[in-house]
């Protein structure tokens, strides 16, 4: 098993965690994405388990609607992905990425493990669940972060950074980075 299998594992297990704590009347809550609903996160993180992987030219196939079934379509997404990162030949497959030659693994190590931390706190924010996020991930992702700089503030990505204290704890000051009050 590879690093990227286990640490989307536990990932997925933190963000499943999450899904499965929010209370069916609360899906519709604002989150702290503008303009986004804590099931319009879900969505979004369902619809990059199908568009990461076709970067590289694979295909996952997802029949639940998350909208009749939030849980469920999340497990189905998270097991799909699952699959393919355990698969040594589905996970290397190569492609032409936007920062050069890369492999399906790479981007869903740095793209969608980022995703799952990230947006695993802004569901329960929205929702009022869990907002502890594992300190080691997110050192990880600061680090990526900070790397991106300014390439990750698009519309639809993230926002302008939040100020706060320097010395706020790295969960707050990542969430910051990343446009969002802590």
């Amino acid at each position: 098993m590879s690093e990227t299998s286990e640490r989307y594992r536990a990932l997925a297990a933190e963000f499943t965690r999450r899904v499965g704590a929010v209370p069916a009347d609360m899906w519709a809550a604002q989150s702290p994405c503008e303009g986004w609903t804590a099931l319009d996160v879900l969505r979004h993180v369902i619809d990059l388990h199908r568009e990461i992987p076709s970067w590289a030219g694979l295909t996952v196939t997802l029949a639940k609607v998350v909208d009749d079934d939030p849980l469920g379509a999340w497990s189905e997404a998270r097991d799909a992905l699952q699959a393919l990162v355990d698969d040594p030949q589905r996970a290397r497959q190569e492609y032409d990425g936007m920062f050069g030659r890369t492999t399906a693994e790479a981007t869903i190590d740095r793209f969608l493990c980022f995703d799952l931390l990230v947006h695993g706190w802004d569901i329960a924010r929205a929702t009022g669940g869990d907002e502890r996020l594992p300190a080691d991930e997110v050192t990880r992702v600061y680090a990526d972060a900070l790397a991106l700089g300014d390439n990750i503030r698009h519309t639809g990505v993230c926002g302008p950074e939040v100020r706060i204290a320097d010395d706020a704890p790295e969960q707050d000051r990542l969430l910051a980075f990343l446009g969002r009050n802590p």
